[in-house]
C-alpha cells in the first residue's frame, strides 16, 4: 500500500473532507481528460469530474487500499460516465449533411475542443502517454458506450484485462470480445485506418507547420482567400459542432465561407491569435464589427495537418475563448 492508499484510509476514517480534498485533488486534471475521451465534450468532462469526487467522498468507506487510489477513482469516473451516457441518448454520432462529397457519413454535434495538449504532471503519466486530438476523440464517440469504456481501459490507460472487466462488472471474455469490436471499429473511424494514436498529442510543430499556421493567420487578417485556399488539402474536411454539416473538399469548404459573408459585409476586420487545442494547433479569430470598439471573439479553428497542407477545420464558438485562458476581446491596435 503506497503513501496515497494509507493516507486515504486515515481520511475516510476521519471523515475529514478538507484532507480529503487536498489527497484527491492531484487527480483532478487527469480524471477530467479520461471523461472527455468518454464524453467528447469539455464542459461534460468537467460536471462527471466533480461527480466523481463527490461519489468517491460518499463512498470512502469502500476503499481498502487493494487497489491503487488512481484506479479507484478511475473505476468511480469511467462508471459516472456510462451513468451519464446511459440517460443521455443524444450523446452518439448522427448523420452528417454532406456538402461536396456523395459519401455518407456521421458528426459528433457534441463535440468540444480540449484546451491545450495532454497533460505533463508526473502523477498523471497514464494519461499523458496518449493523444486527445479531435480524431481519436471523434472516432471514440462512435463505440458503444461500455465498447468506449473498454477501449479507453485497456488501451489508453493500459489496465489489464480482468481488471477492466471487474470495472465494467463483465466477463473476462465479454470485456475482450467487446475490445476486439471497438478495435475494428476505431480502426474504420481513425485516419488511414490508424490505431498507432500513442504519443501523437505530444509532436511539436516543425518550422514547416509553424509557417503553415503564421500564413493561416494572415491570410486571415488580410482577407486573402486565395492564399487560404493555397494552405488547403484538395480533400479538407470543415465542420462547426453543433452547427450540423460537413463540408468535404477545398473548393466546396471555400465556397461555403464565401457564401457565407468572408470578405465582405461585416466579415472584414479579423485579428487571430495562435493557441493549441487538443495537442493541434489552433487559432483564435476576433472579428470587429462595422463601428464596433472591439474585436470580439468570433471562432475557434483547430488544424489538422498533413503533408503539408491543412486536412481538417474544426471551427467551434468563440465563446469558449476562456478555456484557453484567451480574452474574450481585444483593443485595436
Amino acid at each position: 500500500m503506497g503513501a496515497d492508499e494509507a493516507a486515504f484510509l486515515r481520511v475516510a476514517r476521519s471523515g475529514d473532507a478538507g484532507e480529503f480534498a487536498l489527497l484527491t485533488e492531484r487527480y483532478r486534471r487527469e480524471l477530467l481528460v479520461h471523461c472527455y475521451r468518454m464524453l467528447a465534450s469539455y464542459e461534460d468532462a468537467q460536471d462527471l469530474t466533480q461527480e466523481t469526487f463527490l461519489r468517491a467522498w460518499a463512498k470512502r468507506e469502500t476503499f481498502h487500499g487493494r487497489a491503487s487510489l488512481r484506479t479507484w477513482l478511475y473505476r468511480i469516473a469511467t462508471n459516472a460516465c456510462l451513468d451519464f451516457l446511459d440517460k443521455r441518448r443524444d450523446r452518439t454520432p448522427v448523420p452528417a449533411d454532406l456538402h461536396g462529397a456523395a459519401e455518407n457519413g456521421t458528426e459528433v454535434l457534441y463535440l468540444q475542443p480540449w484546451p491545450g495538449s495532454a497533460p505533463e504532471d508526473p502523477h498523471e503519466q497514464a494519461v499523458a502517454k496518449e493523444t486527445v486530438e479531435l480524431a481519436f476523440i471523434v472516432a471514440v464517440q462512435h463505440l458503444p458506450a461500455r465498447q468506449r469504456a473498454v477501449l479507453i481501459l485497456r488501451d489508453v490507460l493500459g489496465w489489464p484485462a480482468q481488471q477492466t472487466a471487474d470495472t465494467l462488472e463483465l466477463t473476462l471474455a465479454s470485456a475482450n470480445s467487446a475490445l476486439q469490436r471497438a478495435r475494428a471499429t476505431l480502426r474504420v473511424h481513425l485516419p488511414n485506418g490508424r490505431l498507432d494514436w500513442k504519443g501523437a498529442g505530444r509532436r511539436e510543430l516543425d518550422d514547416q507547420q509553424q509557417r503553415l499556421v503564421s500564413a493561416y493567420v494572415q491570410a486571415h487578417e488580410r482577407l486573402d482567400i486565395d492564399a487560404l485556399t493555397a494552405l488547403l488539402r484538395a480533400d479538407l474536411r470543415f465542420a462547426m459542432p453543433p452547427q450540423p454539416g460537413v463540408w468535404v473538399g477545398r473548393e466546396a469548404t471555400v465556397q461555403a465561407w464565401l457564401d457565407g459573408g468572408f470578405g465582405r459585409d461585416q466579415y472584414v476586420d479579423f485579428r487571430c491569435r495562435t493557441t493549441t487545442a487538443n495537442g493541434q494547433p489552433a487559432v483564435a479569430i476576433y472579428l470587429r464589427r462595422p463601428g464596433a470598439p472591439t474585436y470580439d471573439a468570433f471562432t475557434l479553428d483547430v488544424l489538422g495537418i498533413a503533408d503539408g497542407l491543412i486536412a481538417e477545420i474544426t471551427t467551434f464558438d468563440g465563446d469558449q475563448f476562456e478555456w484557453f485562458g484567451l480574452p474574450s476581446e481585444l483593443e485595436p491596435a
